[in-house]
């Protein structure tokens, strides 16, 4: 089914819950199409339109806050098993093609301030961030139904990036001057950005890619958040939300449940996608949190491919009376992985239907909905 701005803001802030929704947040892991192709799946069900997922058009707010300029991509090797190249940022990295849709970097741009220096233009605010007309046309979109997406760099992520996992926990501790640097720069880029969108367009939901967190937890702690990031999102959340955003949702794979606190401190209501291989048990959060924390996701992904016995469990436990009384979108903590027999997926999704009230399938439509 196709949802509008308006329901969907409604079930995401705990209001009237007239119908659950269920959706696949990201698709296949590379090889599944493959796999259920030999399993018989019929073309409808690799693309994932059989299933009749729950979706809801988007539409970007118009302007970059991310980086502009930079390296020109260029590939230096490409064979049947991986692809060499340089990405913008000037790095070189490596894609291996049977396992991955991410390519893995191997080495970053940015080691103190003065390499940093030498980049941060690329960061930096200017006029032309601004498509006035895709502004214009995102107003139209909000009003035929489309909920208006503002992205914003991470305040982990985007240094992540720049330096990579080892040298960015240092960071805090060895250099906390370049750190404040470059987030108090894609803060003021953002901002004034977004500021001047607003003013013309309601920004439905604000949203932010981190990726802070393995299994073992949070890469961060608290006191780095409340440091560093939270004075970046409070400015820009405490803007939009003054001029009607009503979600600000967070995208971390891994455990990051000892840092929700901070984060809700810093305007987030929304998270996703919440991995229980990582620990992170969609429930227990609801339990704890109530209505001051939404949810995407939560569903073990991995459960797929053990019985109908399992995953009949799992959907008891996810799909309960008190996880339906709005604030989750349902659907898998990530990617469909490998492995995933067709027949089980075919259950998981009718039998999840039925739990949450939903028609049977029709085969009508599917949208990825990790924003």
């Amino acid at each position: 089914m196709k949802w509008n701005r308006e329901e969907y803001i409604e079930l995401m802030t705990f209001g009237k819950v007239e119908r659950q929704m269920f959706v696949e947040l990201f698709g296949p892991l590379v090889g599944l199409e493959q796999e259920w192709a030999a399993q018989g799946a019929t073309p409808e069900e690799i693309d994932l339109t059989a299933f009749d997922f729950d979706y809801l058009q988007l539409a970007d707010c118009g302007g970059v806050t991310r980086q502009r300029g930079g390296c020109k991509p260029r590939i230096l090797e490409d064979t049947p098993e991986y692809t060499l190249k340089i990405d913008e940022l000037g790095r070189t990295t490596k894609l291996i093609k049977s396992s991955a849709t991410i390519a893995h970097p191997l080495n970053y741009p940015v080691t103190d301030m003065d390499s940093w220096l030498k980049i941060k233009p690329w960061f930096e605010f200017s006029e032309d961030r601004i498509d006035w007309d895709r502004v214009e046309a995102s107003k139209k979109a909000q009003q035929e139904g489309a909920l208006v997406v503002a992205w914003i760099p991470g305040g982990f992520d985007l240094p992540r990036q720049l330096m990579g996992e080892e040298n960015v926990c240092y960071c805090y501790y060895d250099q906390p001057e370049l750190m404040h640097d470059i987030i108090n720069t894609i803060a003021d880029t953002a901002f004034k950005v977004l500021d001047r969108i607003s003013d013309r367009l309601v920004i439905d939901n604000l949203s932010v890619h981190e990726d802070m967190a393995g299994k073992s937890g949070p890469l961060i702690g608290p006191n780095q958040v409340n440091e560093f990031i939270k004075p970046y999102f409070r400015k820009i959340w405490d803007m939009l939300s003054s001029k009607g955003t009503r979600l600000f949702s967070l995208d971390s794979d891994g455990n990051i449940e000892p840092i929700i606190d901070a984060l809700l401190d810093c305007g987030v209501n929304i998270i996703y996608p919440c991995e229980p291989a990582a620990g992170m048990d969609v429930v227990k959060l609801r339990q704890k949190y109530g209505t001051r924390l939404a949810f995407k996701g939560g569903i073990d992904k991995h459960v797929l491919r053990r019985s109908k016995e399992d995953i009949l469990k799992e959907l008891e436990y996810k799909l309960q009376p008190l996880m339906q009384q709005g604030g989750i979108v349902f659907g898998l903590d990530h990617r469909i992985p490998n492995g995933t027999p067709l027949e089980n997926y075919r259950f998981y999704v009718d039998t999840a239907r039925e739990m949450l009230g939903l028609p049977k399938r029709t085969g009508r439509g599917w949208a990825r909905m990790a924003f």
